[in-house]
């Protein structure tokens, strides 16, 4: 259960650090929900990307340890 929220969170922050990155690189401003709430500028957004991915991956690996 634990692996699976955690997986969630890391999916879910990913996506949110892609969307403003890509807003910011290949739009006119920041798409998704953190921009409403915190200026931050293009690394900032990719730093957010990696450390969803990095979850999502760890979660993921746990996922399929628990399997075993």
């Amino acid at each position: 259960m634990k692996n699976e929220i955690i997986l969630t969170i890391g999916w879910v922050v990913a996506i949110q650090g892609a969307l403003g990155a890509g807003g910011q690189l290949f739009g006119d401003g920041p798409w998704g929900l953190l921009h409403r709430w915190w200026d931050l500028p293009t690394t900032g957004y990719l730093v957010i990307l990696l450390v969803g991915a990095v979850l999502a991956a760890s979660g993921e690996s746990a996922k399929k340890r628990a399997r075993r």
